[in-house]
């Protein structure tokens, strides 16, 4: 059984999401992680799932959010993080590539969530993108000045200097389906050096649809041809990495192993 630990099912709408789900469950998708983008889209994703024992979600605010409104606390966020449904914090990080939010903005909403995270005890989903080194530093800084926490860098496209650190620091690393493409052979060439044991999987559906599909609306179901790639740079078996991508997941989300 496969889980897509990242994907975004509050961007179908209520007519296309049975039918997703659907195709999710005969891939072999047995769970999925809906994500949290800004407070107010939070709060609706746990009835959007209510009543399917395989769906879960996260409570966060984008980077690209992060100035819309007032920052959540950490105590806000580990309060939203109570619901038996939430089983993570985030999506939270710093984006520079697009820069929607300013920076010192980015970066307080980003040390919240962490914090929100350690509080909760329950992992942040970090969103990276061309903000390696301040990534890098703040995961640092909080380590140092308010002890370890859980995360995963998601959708990792990174450098490996971040990939590195993160891995120093405990945390996870989480492909999406740019590990497919054809040009991504420095990220595969990453991704094979990662430990098996820090590997999760994501579409980050609608976004980023793997080969053979690229360039199509992205769904969970896809999951597979990621795992398969990723499974192929490790010397596994497909059937392998679906074993060892799980059992992370259940690792690093205790709540859904509960």
């Amino acid at each position: 059984m496969l889980v897509d630990s990242h994907c975004h099912l509050d961007y179908y709408t209520p007519v296309e999401l049975p039918d997703i789900l659907a195709r999710a469950a005969a891939s072999g998708v047995g769970e999925m992680v809906t994500i949290g983008t800004t407070m107010a889209q939070s709060a609706r994703l746990p009835g959007l799932i209510a009543g399917h024992a395989n769906l879960w979600c996260t409570v966060g605010v984008h980077p690209h959010h992060a100035a819309e409104a007032p920052i959540p606390t950490p105590e806000e966020l580990a309060e939203r993080a109570g619901d038996p449904r939430v089983i993570g914090i985030g999506e939270s990080g710093l984006d520079y590539f697009y820069d929607r939010s300013p920076r010192d903005v980015q970066a307080a909403n980003f040390r919240a969530h962490i914090r929100g995270a350690r509080l909760a005890g329950v992992p942040l989903c970090i969103h990276a993108r061309d903000a390696d080194d301040d990534i890098a530093a703040i995961l640092r800084e909080e380590r140092a000045q308010g002890g370890a926490f859980d995360f995963l860098l998601h959708c990792f496209s990174s450098t490996r200097r971040l990939a590195e650190a993160a891995l120093a620091m405990g945390g996870y690393v989480s492909f999406s389906g740019i590990l497919t493409f054809p040009k991504s052979q420095e990220l595969r060439d990453i991704a094979r050096d990662v430990p098996v044991d820090r590997l999760l999987v994501e579409t980050d559906a609608p976004y980023l649809a793997p080969v053979p599909f690229r360039g199509k609306r992205n769904e969970p179901a896809w999951v597979a041809h990621t795992a398969s790639v990723l499974a192929e740079t490790h010397g596994l078996s497909p059937e392998a990495m679906v074993e060892v991508t799980t059992a992370n997941f259940r690792r690093l989300f205790r709540k859904a192993a509960a």
